[in-house]
């Protein structure tokens, strides 16, 4: 995994107001006293832009033929990133039982280099999705780019993981949070406090 411009990729975040604190429910079930607000970053295009660089510097020499990203922050990240490599920037969008296809024309060709872009790499559900998309139509994955790296331990597909940032950050199980211990008000980031 590689990320040589953290600090810089990580003040991008912080200038957006990106980086919130308090006491949130991620989407896998967990409680984090850390939310990356990846909307608030993409609200900016020029910061997305820089990030979206940073991304295909890194895989300029891996002769990537397309971009795809998972909806929604994905369309913008696949966009601008092919944008600077020069390709096509396409993306996955969910399906009614909870996978992931290309639709409206787009497509991967057979031994067509993809290059995977996501926003917040957390448990690697939706990169997942995508890469079976991309298998499925026979292309080949030249690598995964992210902006913020908050997982454990990456994403179980055996390619170049490079992310803008890696901050893996504390995660609770509910039953073991010592959030709701203190009693801090749950924030479901896009929702209500409950």
């Amino acid at each position: 995994m590689a990320n040589t411009n953290n600090n810089y990729a990580e003040n991008l975040f912080l200038n957006a107001g990106a980086v919130l604190k308090g006491h949130f429910l991620l989407t896998s079930g967990l409680h984090s006293p850390v939310y990356w607000e990846k909307f608030k970053i993409l609200q900016y295009p020029e910061y997305t832009s820089k990030l979206c660089q940073m991304i295909a510097m890194h895989f300029s020499n891996d002769d990537v033929e397309v971009v795809v990203g998972p909806t929604t922050g994905g369309i913008i990240l696949a966009y601008e990133t092919a944008r600077y490599l020069g390709v096509r920037g396409i993306f996955a969008e969910s399906t009614v039982d909870g996978t992931r296809e290309l639709k409206r024309g787009f497509n991967i060709e057979k031994g067509e280099k993809v290059l995977l872009v996501d926003d917040v790499l957390t448990t690697g559900k939706s990169i997942k999705e995508v890469y079976q998309v991309i298998k499925k139509c026979g292309g080949i994955l030249a690598g995964i780019g992210v902006l913020v790296d908050r997982s454990k331990s990456g994403v179980d597909i055996d390619t170049d993981l490079y992310s803008c940032i890696r901050s893996a950050e504390i995660s609770y199980s509910p039953e073991k949070c010592p959030l709701c211990k203190e009693g801090a008000p749950l924030i479901k980031p896009g929702g209500k406090t409950g």
